[in-house]
């Protein structure tokens, strides 16, 4: 049976020594939040966690959800008592307004949860954590009327939110949605389509469903200049915040996957259903995409953390299982063979897992801060980078990290050997389960092209020129650290070839688009690449500075340093492979007649 541990030490070593968040304990949401706090309420969030999800993993993933003759859907065994321990201990409202029930806590603690949760059980995490999305779409856009209705009840968990965008003829091109809304005289409207693909469409696990569907209102203008965002509750609510009667839309199927059993993924089929405009007609991509870039970055965070449960799960096995010699001689002398972990393949795998997973929470956690600070910060100038670092390392995130959690998860699985392949070991799961983070709220391929073609150039490319800048100050303020120097190097190195790609895309890409389209996948793992070896600097800093303050006694810090280096050696030459390509252009793709193929 798979195990999870939650990993507290990474996340206090992040917050107090790396990103030293104390240092914003005079803003909001910081300012009760000490780090001691912190960690007795992480403690807390691992023990449910530990404790009550992840023994559900497996079992949600072999019964799956049951769709019923009347549409209405029942989840996995013990899913439903695992929600209401989850209601009632307070966790969905970690982070959220406290005007409307919340706790108020920094997100970059509501981000560590999410990541514990989806490693415990990523099905069963997607029914809050889409919530929480609706939550931020009608938090920034709603009526004071919407936000009143609706938001206590998202915050306590009591009501579930879900994000409909999908039709089966449009994914991506959202300009092609045939779901339309027809203006009643009261001013709601009715909804009328087919919506596919919707995660925690319709469950057991709470008392409504708020769905925010985007539609087309009669007469407005084709493409995604006439998209409108409505709410549509599963029950009605009535004016007391009770609940009326049941809405014009129904659970048609439950998408069959190849993973997330324990999340129903439903065809929801609106049929005259009752809806409230958000925000004004024909603005409701804008509106939407408030929910989507809050998804993006927990589905980045989905791709670490099936990694990281995957590698815990690979180096339990890898110290166990006994198989062959050491190639420098016996380790295990009194057994019949050595456990595997001494094999150097085995030793890469492992250490490609661990660098990928610290340096890709680090840089979860380090641009989570940045989006509490551009809610939290009474500078303006610390606000607008705030803004844009967000935009820019969206994508990156959304991307990088899935990309390479679903590699993790496939080598781990391959450490177990035939093991890994068979159901029971549970490592097919992990993998199964993280092959949808690549796929879903926008492609990867979307995620490079949104990239290069809309956030590099934004506000003539601010984000990234204030990204070199840093880059550029971090080495400079450190270039006289001999013990930092292998990391200082690193990020210069990194830096400029992130630079020369940049320079390239903009020489290149707007004077033929295909160049950009086809540098677009490396040019973003070139990014991601760059931004992990600045996590790693920055982390091999603060384990330098905690060794010399009282901490040289703790193994933690060297091997900190020890697999800081291995990402240096081991994946930081990627980059250099990603530029090439990128600069090769769109001919070799683009050659080849489409009838060749």
């Amino acid at each position: 049976m798979p195990s999870y541990k939650a990993p507290l030490k990474e996340y206090r070593f992040l917050m107090k020594d790396v990103l030293e968040i104390e240092r914003y304990s005079n803003l909001p949401g910081f300012a009760d939040a000490s780090i001691d706090l912190i960690e007795q309420v992480l403690e807390e969030g691992a023990k449910f966690c530990e404790g009550v999800l992840a023994p559900l993993n497996k079992s949600g993933d072999e019964h799956g959800c049951t769709r019923h003759a009347d549409g209405s859907v029942t989840t996995p065994p013990g899913f439903k008592d695992a929600y209401k321990q989850l209601v009632e201990a307070g966790w969905p409202a970690l982070s959220s307004d406290p005007a409307y029930g919340g706790q108020g806590m920094p997100h970059i603690v509501a981000l560590a949860w999410s990541e514990m949760v989806a490693s415990a059980n990523m099905a069963f995490g997607m029914y809050p954590g889409l919530s929480h999305g609706a939550y931020a779409a009608i938090h920034q856009h709603g009526s004071d009327a919407q936000k009143n209705m609706y938001l206590p009840k998202l915050v306590t968990g009591e009501w579930t939110g879900t994000m409909n965008l999908t039709e089966p003829h449009c994914g991506t091109d959202l300009g092609l949605l045939r779901t339309k809304a027809v203006p009643q005289a009261n001013g709601t409207y009715r909804i009328s389509g087919q919506k596919i693909f919707i995660s925690a469409g319709e469950h057991d696990l709470a008392s409504n469903i708020i769905h925010l569907v985007i539609a087309r209102i009669e007469g407005a203008p084709a493409g995604t200049k006439g998209i409108s965002l409505f709410i549509v509750p599963k029950f009605l609510v009535n004016a007391d915040g009770s609940l009326g009667a049941r809405n014009g839309v129904v659970c048609g199927k439950i998408e069959e996957k190849m993973g997330i059993h324990g999340n129903a993924t439903c065809v929801l089929n609106y049929d005259d259903a009752t809806g409230y405009l958000i925000g004004q007609e024909n603005k409701g991509l804008m509106a939407m995409f408030t929910m989507m870039n809050v998804a993006r970055l927990g589905v980045g965070l989905q791709g670490l953390s099936q990694s990281e449960v995957a590698y815990q799960n690979g180096l339990a096995y890898a110290k166990d299982r006994l198989q062959m010699r050491s190639l420098t001689g016996a380790k295990n002398p009194d057994g019949p063979a050595d456990p595997i972990i001494v094999h150097p393949d085995i030793r890469r795998m492992l250490m490609d897992a661990k660098s990928f997973n610290e340096g890709a929470r680090a840089f979860a956690f380090w641009t989570a801060l940045y989006g509490d600070l551009l809610h939290a910060s009474p500078d303006e100038k610390v606000r607008e980078k705030a803004g844009d670092y967000m935009a820019l390392m969206t994508p990156v995130i959304k991307s990088y990290l899935t990309d390479r959690g679903y590699a993790v998860a496939t080598n781990c699985q391959q450490i177990f050997g035939g093991h890994g392949y068979i159901e029971e070991w549970g490592m097919s799961q992990f993998v199964r389960d993280a092959r949808i983070a690549m796929i879903y709220e926008g492609a990867n391929g979307i995620q490079a092209l949104d990239l290069v073609g809309r956030k590099l150039g934004a506000n003539g490319g601010r984000a990234i020129f204030a990204f070199f800048n840093e880059l550029d100050d971090f080495a400079h303020q450190n270039e006289d650290d001999a013990e930092l120097k292998e990391f200082v190097d690193a990020v210069k190195g990194a830096k400029a070839q992130l630079q020369d790609g940049t320079m390239w895309l903009m020489q290149n890409g707007m004077t033929d688009f295909d160049n950009a389209g086809a540098a677009s996948h490396d040019y973003l793992n070139l990014f991601g690449i760059t931004a992990l070896t600045y996590m790693w600097a920055l982390q091999a800093k603060a384990a330098l500075a905690a060794k010399k303050n009282g901490g040289a006694g703790d193994p933690y810090y060297d091997t900190k340093l020890v697999t800081g280096r291995y990402f240096l050696a081991r994946t930081l030459p990627d980059a250099s492979a990603h530029l090439v390509k990128l600069k090769s252009g769109a001919e070799p793709v683009m050659a080849l007649a489409a009838e060749a193929f």
